[in-house]
């Protein structure tokens, strides 16, 4: 009688198992992809360079402008974005007019690079309005205060872009600190199920509030996430202007074209305080920032420019007077004290007000009056 041998069971999974995408070409580079200082620079636009350095000259100004109005009380909190303006400037220049910007609540400059009026961009921050212009006139959503809400919103609307057959595509902007919320990992997952044409930027500006980056996630990247949804990753140094608005250009072309959506890391560092309410010294060391300032986006396309003979003082001062101008303009109708119903609070809710907005709005109403008539 021959004796049976015992025989290790290897299950092979059914042909259904194998991965939907090769993930190899969904993989970020290994180090932030630059444009400054590299070969590649010798056949840029010299008029995109000039244009990316007026408009973080202007960035900068207006970051330090809008800080100064928090202090004197003009503005109730400003979450700056000074050091981290190339992010904002590259990635706004980039759209096409018939686009979709989804901006954060730190997202101010990208708005006032698409053409919107500084003021109505400020209007949230100044506590009058949920948000201080109509989305519509340039395709700029409401700034989102909660974190990541914004990214469900632009898939939506990229998703119905393309089933109209409309040549749109969503940028949709958000910190580190939001891909820690569940809306991150819902937008990414519907957006590359459905092929959206939506382009996910993360501005990786280093701290979530006082969390650092180790403490949210132990991934590679934040890039390297993309792979999980099925969408390429792309990682770039979120301070070389150029390196940004040729990344997310692509990304914007690949979704146009219809090959779906692409998550974009921007490495950065946000040198100021999280708000005015945050004190950064708690829990970051001024040495760390000096290193960051030494990677000033101003400064790092100021060099590429005066090295190419495209910068020089007449240049400087001429952008540097642009931005002087904005702030003084901006300082002078931000001192101005705006005059405010309150009963437009109930004006732009619904299109016919429910039952319990009406009731609310007529207890405001005998209040205001009765307040009046006190006086």
């Amino acid at each position: 009688m021959l004796a049976l041998r015992a025989v290790a069971h290897r299950p092979t999974p059914p042909p259904a198992w194998q991965p939907r995408t090769d993930p190899a070409p969904l993989l970020p580079d290994a180090e932030p992809h630059r444009l400054l200082g590299t070969d590649a620079m010798a056949g840029a636009d010299p008029e995109l360079l000039l244009s990316l350095y007026d408009r973080l000259v202007l960035g900068r100004r207006f970051n330090t402008q809008a800080t100064a109005l928090t202090k004197q009380g003009r503005l109730a909190v400003y979450p700056s974005s000074t050091g981290q303006e190339a992010c904002q400037v590259a990635a706004a220049l980039a759209m096409e007019q018939r686009d979709w910007l989804f901006p954060s609540y730190r997202d101010t400059l990208a708005a006032v690079t698409r053409g919107m009026d500084p003021v109505s961009v400020l209007t949230l921050l100044r506590g009058d309005w949920h948000t201080g212009y109509d989305p519509y006139e340039h395709r700029v959503a409401p700034l989102s205060t909660p974190l990541a809400t914004q990214l469900p919103h632009a898939v939506g609307l990229a998703h119905a872009a393309r089933l109209k057959g409309d040549d749109v595509v969503a940028l949709a902007l958000v910190g580190d600190g939001g891909t820690s919320e569940g809306d991150f990992h819902e937008a990414l997952n519907f957006a590359a199920v459905w092929r959206a044409p939506v382009v996910f930027l993360v501005q990786n500006n280093g701290f979530a509030i006082s969390v650092p980056l180790a403490k949210q996630t132990a991934a590679p990247s934040l890039a390297h996430k993309a792979v999980g949804y099925g969408m390429p990753g792309r990682l770039v140094d979120g301070n070389d202007a150029p390196a940004v608005h040729q990344v997310v250009s692509e990304a914007l072309a690949r979704a146009r074209r219809g090959d779906g959506p692409t998550l974009i890391e921007a490495v950065t560092y946000r040198i100021e305080a999280h708000t005015n309410a945050d004190d950064a010294t708690r829990y970051r060391e001024e040495p760390e920032v000096e290193l960051w300032r030494q990677h000033d986006p101003i400064l790092l396309l100021e060099r590429e420019l005066t090295g190419r003979g495209l910068l020089d003082e007449d240049r400087r001062r001429s952008a540097a007077d642009a931005a002087e101008a904005m702030a003084a303009e901006l300082r002078e109708r931000m001192n101005a004290d705006p005059v405010l119903d309150p009963m437009d609070l109930f004006a732009h809710v619904y299109a016919e007000k429910t039952g319990q907005l009406r009731e609310q709005s007529e207890l405001l109403r005998a209040e205001l009056t009765a307040e009046g008539e006190a006086r």
